[in-house]
C-alpha cells in the first residue's frame, strides 16, 4: 500500500469578495496571478508530490508501454481539397504533432507540405489548416504554440510550397475567409506582457488583409468597442456576392448580418437578431440565403430567406424540422443537399434534392459518429470521417452523381470488434427524465458489481457525446473496465431544448443526470461505489467537482480536468466571459449568485465529507480555463478534506487546454490517469 503522501503547504490569506452584500472568503485568489513568485515553486511541489506517488504504483510502467502500442497507429484528419491536390494532416503513430501534407490525385503519392515537428524540439508547436484561396494557389493555417487559444495566421503556396511572409499574430478563435487578393479573418489587440495566458480577451475585430501588406495596416472591417465582449466572425458566401457577419454573446447563441458586397462601405443589416438562437446561412443564390436555424424548430431545419424579406413570416421551409432527429450540419453538393442527422446520440447522412425532398440515406458502417470535411457547391465529391467505439476514425470518400462511396483512409489497428459488447441503454434521472447512455466493455465481463468502470460525462455547451475511438478506452477496456458515457441535458444530442435543459438554472439537472448514471451502474450490477471512476474535462471538470461534492460516497476515484472550479469569478479570466450565456454570472443578480454558489466545486469543499481519490489536471498555459481554477481547488481540497483518500494535482507544463498536445505528454498522462485508477481501485492486471 502506498502511503498517503504530505502536501505541500499553501499559502492562505485574508482575501474576501463581496456579492450583494454577502462576503465570501477567498483565500487562495492570488493563486491566479500567474506572475505572483510563489506560484512557480507550487507549481513544482504538487508536480514532485504527485510524480512521488504515482511513481510508485508498480504497473505503470507496463501500462505505459502497451498504451505506446495501441497509439502507435496513423491518423488522418482535416481533409481540404485545392485544386488537383488534397491537403491533410496526418501523423504516422507517434509523432508528436500531425504533420501535413500534400497528395495529386486519389492516387498520388503524399508528400510532406509542413512539418510542426521541426519547429520544436518538445513537439509544441501545431498546426492546422485553414482555409483554401478561391482560385485554390494558397492555404492559409494556423500555427499554435504550447497549446495556447493564441495562433497566428500564415500563407503557403500549394504549388510551389513557398511560404509567404504574411504572418498575423494575437489571432484567436478565427475563420479565414478568402476575397479577392486577400481575406477576411478575426484578431484581438495585443494583451499585456505576462498576461498574455490570463487577462481578460475582449475587442474581437473582423479584418481584411491584403497577401503582401503589413497586417498592422490591415483594414478594419468591423469592431463594437462599446460592447468589448463580444466575438465576431465573417463568412464570404460562395458566390462571394454578401459577407455574413456572426456576432456572438458567448458560447450560446448569436445574431446574424449581411453586407453585400457591391454596395459601397462596411453597413451590415440584421438576418437574425438577438443571442437565443444559432443560424447558419449555408448558401446564396438570387438574393435568397440558404439557412440552417434552431429558431422556431429547436432541432433546426432549412429555410429559404429572401434578403429583403426576413421576417419568419417570410421564410420558405426547405427541409422541416424532424422531432426524432437533430441536424448536425448539411452541405450542398451538385444540387444535393447532404445532412448528417443526430438521432440517439448516433449519425445518420441522409441525402436530399435541391427542393428539399428525401431521396436516400448514405450507409455507414455502423452506428457511430460522422464529421463531413469542408466541402464547396460544385465539388463532384464529399469526404466525411467515421469512427465509433472499436472503429478507429477512417475518412470516406462519396461521388455524389454515382452514389459510389469509398474508403479514402482507413488505420491499420489490429481489433477484434466481436471482443467487445456495446449498448445504449436509457435510465430516469432524478425527475423521471430518460437519459441515454452508450456502456462498453469486454464480452467477458461480468455484471458482479465487482468491475472497475470509469463514467465520463460533459452536459454543456450544445455540444454532444458521441461513439467515438479512443485508445486511451481500448486500454482501460483491455483491463476487464466498463466504460459508460452518458448524454446528460446541457449537451445538444437531442437539440436546443435538450441543451437549454441544463443551462443557467437548470444546471443541476446535469449533475442530476450524471449521479443517476453512476446509480444506474451500480444498480445493475455493473460496478460498486468502490470500484466507480467519473471524469470530465472542462465543463466536465466542473461536473466532476460539483458532483463530488454533492454525492462523495458514491465515487472511488475521480478526475476534474481543466476544469471550472470557481463559478464566481469565471468570468473575470480570458474569455470566460463569454460563457455567462450557459452559466449565467455571479454579478448579474442575487438569484444568480446563490445559485452558482449552490454547486461551485471551489465553494462547496467541506471537512468530513468521505471524497473519493482525486487527481485534478491542468496545463500551465491554458488560457480557455486558466488553470487558477485547478489550483484553488486543489488547495482548497487538500486543505480542508479528512478523506483518507489522496488528493493530488498533475501540471502539464508548456501545455494548454488540450488541443495541440504533443504525443508524448499525452501518453505520460494517459498512462498516470489509468494507473491513479486502477492502483486506487484495486483491479489493475
Amino acid at each position: 500500500m502506498i502511503d498517503k503522501p504530505s502536501y505541500p503547504l499553501t499559502t492562505a490569506e485574508n482575501s474576501v469578495e463581496s456579492y450583494f452584500g454577502n462576503e465570501i472568503a477567498d483565500p487562495y485568489q492570488w493563486m491566479e496571478n500567474p506572475e505572483d513568485p510563489r506560484l512557480e515553486a507550487w507549481i513544482q511541489a504538487q508536480n514532485e508530490c504527485s510524480e512521488q506517488y504515482l511513481s510508485q504504483i508498480p504497473f505503470r510502467d507496463k501500462l505505459k508501454t502497451r498504451y505506446r502500442e495501441l497509439f502507435n497507429y496513423p491518423k488522418l484528419f482535416g481533409l481540404k481539397k485545392a485544386g488537383a491536390f488534397y491537403l491533410f494532416s496526418h501523423n504516422d503513430g507517434l509523432q508528436n504533432q500531425a504533420v501535413i501534407y500534400r497528395q495529386k490525385g486519389l492516387e498520388g503519392e503524399k508528400e510532406v507540405f509542413l512539418d510542426p515537428n521541426a519547429f520544436s524540439e518538445e513537439g509544441t508547436v501545431a498546426l492546422t489548416l485553414l482555409s483554401v484561396s478561391d482560385d485554390d494557389r494558397y492555404i492559409a493555417y494556423s500555427f499554435s504554440k504550447a497549446g495556447s487559444d493564441w495562433s497566428e495566421i500564415r500563407i503557403k503556396e500549394v504549388e510551389s510550397g513557398k511560404e509567404l511572409p504574411d504572418v498575423i499574430d494575437w489571432v484567436k478563435f478565427s475563420n479565414v475567409s478568402w476575397y479577392e487578393d486577400g481575406f477576411f479573418y478575426t484578431r484581438y489587440p495585443r494583451p499585456e506582457s505576462g498576461k498574455e495566458y490570463s487577462a481578460a480577451t475582449s475587442n474581437s475585430s473582423i479584418f481584411y488583409h491584403k497577401l503582401g501588406d503589413d497586417p498592422q495596416m490591415d483594414e478594419l472591417i468591423y469592431a463594437n468597442p462599446a460592447d468589448p465582449h463580444r466575438y465576431h466572425n465573417a463568412i464570404l458566401t460562395e458566390d462571394n456576392a454578401y459577407l455574413i457577419l456572426y456576432v456572438r454573446s458567448g458560447t450560446h447563441g448569436f445574431e446574424v448580418h449581411f453586407k453585400k458586397m457591391s454596395d459601397a462601405g462596411w453597413e451590415f443589416q440584421p438576418l437574425f437578431t438577438g443571442f437565443e438562437h444559432k443560424s447558419f446561412v449555408l448558401d446564396h443564390t438570387d438574393g435568397a440565403f440558404y439557412v440552417l436555424t434552431d429558431q422556431l424548430a429547436p432541432n433546426k431545419q432549412v429555410v429559404k430567406i429572401y434578403a429583403d424579406k426576413p421576417s419568419p413570416e417570410d421564410w420558405e421551409i426547405l427541409i422541416p424540422e424532424r422531432q426524432d432527429a437533430v441536424i448536425e450540419d448539411i452541405h450542398l453538393i451538385q444540387g444535393k443537399w447532404i445532412a448528417n442527422y443526430l438521432k440517439k446520440a448516433t449519425n445518420r447522412l441522409i441525402q436530399f434534392d435541391a427542393e428539399g425532398k428525401e431521396e436516400k440515406e448514405i450507409p455507414l458502417p455502423t452506428l457511430g459518429s460522422v464529421l463531413i470535411a469542408e466541402s464547396h457547391k460544385d465539388d463532384t465529391e464529399l469526404f466525411f470521417a467515421f469512427s465509433s467505439f472499436v472503429y478507429p476514425s477512417a475518412v470516406y470518400r462519396y461521388v455524389i452523381d454515382s452514389g459510389k462511396e469509398e474508403v479514402f483512409f482507413q488505420p491499420e489497428l489490429d481489433i477484434d470488434r466481436n471482443a467487445f459488447t456495446v449498448k445504449q441503454k436509457f435510465y430516469p434521472s432524478q425527475d423521471g427524465t430518460p437519459i441515454s447512455m452508450f456502456i462498453v466493455h469486454k464480452k467477458e465481463v461480468k455484471p458482479d458489481g465487482k468491475n472497475p468502470t470509469y463514467l465520463y460525462g460533459y452536459g454543456g455547451f450544445n455540444i454532444s457525446i458521441t461513439p467515438v475511438f479512443s485508445s486511451s478506452h481500448l486500454l482501460f477496456l483491455e483491463q476487464g473496465g466498463v466504460l459508460a458515457m452518458p448524454n446528460l441535458r446541457g449537451g445538444g444530442e437531442y437539440g436546443e431544448a435538450w441543451h437549454q435543459a441544463g443551462m443557467r438554472m437548470e444546471k443541476q439537472n446535469v449533475f442530476d443526470d450524471f449521479i443517476a448514471a453512476a446509480e444506474y451502474l451500480i444498480a445493475e450490477q455493473y460496478t460498486s461505489p468502490a470500484r466507480l471512476a467519473i471524469a470530465g474535462g472542462s465543463n466536465g471538470g466542473l461536473l466532476v467537482g460539483a458532483c463530488v461534492n454533492q454525492r462523495p460516497e458514491l465515487f472511488a476515484v475521480a478526475f476534474p480536468a481543466v476544469g471550472v472550479m470557481d463559478m464566481l469569478r469565471y468570468h473575470k479570466f480570458t474569455v470566460g466571459w463569454g460563457w455567462i450565456p450557459e452559466y449565467g454570472s455571479s454579478e448579474e443578480s442575487e438569484e444568480m449568485f446563490r445559485y452558482l454558489l449552490g454547486y461551485s466545486p471551489l465553494h462547496n469543499i467541506r471537512p468530513g465529507l468521505p471524497y473519493p481519490a482525486i487527481m485534478v489536471t491542468t496545463a500551465d498555459h491554458d488560457d480557455r480555463v486558466v488553470p487558477a481554477h485547478s489550483f484553488k481547488y486543489t488547495a482548497e481540497l487538500q486543505a480542508k478534506s479528512s478523506s483518507e483518500r489522496v488528493h493530488l494535482i498533475r501540471i502539464e507544463t508548456n501545455a494548454g487546454h488540450g488541443a495541440g498536445k504533443p504525443t508524448e505528454k499525452i501518453i505520460e498522462e494517459i498512462t498516470d490517469k489509468w494507473a491513479f485508477m486502477l492502483y486506487e481501485v484495486g483491479r489493475a492486471k
